[in-house]
């Protein structure tokens, strides 16, 4: 057998049903990538049409289909209504999430409709999402967060963002101590840096706002981490299939760093 095989063998994911929100690109796509290679069905959720493009890309790439949904999280009723055509989910990747700046010593009100929209998506969103997942979820379930080292630390003026990336953290160890019963697991992964076009736009305010560039900024960021460089979507996508997978049985209520040293917590 292939390393791939093997990895496919040990993790039990062929043949589970999985969901991954925010997939249309960056790290949700990958993610979904990686549980179709092993083998799930899998399905991806996002508010735009482009969704549609992304799974035939990954179908195309896999081998066998991926099903996509198109869905804005903020609105119950879409969510009640794309879980309704789903037949059975063993696995939910809650990674759907707006990344925006929200300077509180801005003036005008677009701050603050930006920070309620952040708050609505990554927040109440991700709850509306969960509680209707929950309810088809049975023991040996999964439940999985893309939280953020922000969510362990903070940035000056991603209030909004960091804010709602605690709240994640929050609200998966509070589901974990309340689904443990029910043989459910609930973990959450905190990237740092990676190559996405969320984290490049911020990347790009950062250094508008510092009066640098952007390379200059980078540099300072990843020369910070214990191992240097930048990472790549792909390069997360281990800790969500391992969290998934059989080996991680015992593992609930934990929140994973994947940062190459920069946040060490």
């Amino acid at each position: 057998m292939t390393r791939n095989e093997v990895l496919t063998a040990t993790r039990g994911l062929e043949g589970k049903s999985v969901l991954v929100t925010g997939a249309s690109r960056g790290i949700g796509y990958a993610v979904a990538e990686g549980f179709a290679r092993a083998g799930a069905e899998t399905h991806i959720l996002s508010s735009g049409s482009d969704i549609h493009d992304s799974a035939t890309r990954l179908t195309e790439a896999c081998g066998h289909g991926v099903i996509s949904h198109q869905c804005d999280i903020t609105d119950r009723a879409q969510v009640r209504k794309t879980f309704e055509s789903l037949s059975r989910l063993d696995i939910l990747i809650n990674n759907a999430g707006l990344e925006r700046p929200t300077p509180i010593l801005e003036r005008g009100d677009d701050v603050d409709a930006t920070f309620a929209r952040i708050v609505d998506i990554n927040v109440m969103g991700t709850f509306h999402v969960t509680r209707q997942a929950v309810q088809m979820l049975e023991a040996g379930s999964r439940i999985i967060f893309t939280s953020s080292v922000w969510g362990k630390t903070a940035v000056a003026e991603f209030s909004a963002y960091c804010a709602t990336k605690h709240a994640n953290i929050g609200f998966m160890r509070s589901l974990a101590k309340e689904l443990g019963p029910s043989g459910i697991t609930v973990n959450a992964v905190c990237p740092g840096w990676v190559e996405t076009v969320a984290s490049m736009n911020s990347l790009r305010i950062m250094a508008e706002k510092e009066k640098r560039s952007e390379q200059s900024v980078l540099d300072e960021i990843t020369g910070a981490q214990a191992m240097g460089g930048l990472m790549q979507p792909e390069d997360v996508v281990e800790l969500y299939l391992f969290l998934a997978s059989d080996a991680a049985a015992n593992i609930t209520g934990q929140a994973f760093n994947v940062d190459r040293g920069e946040v060490m917590s």
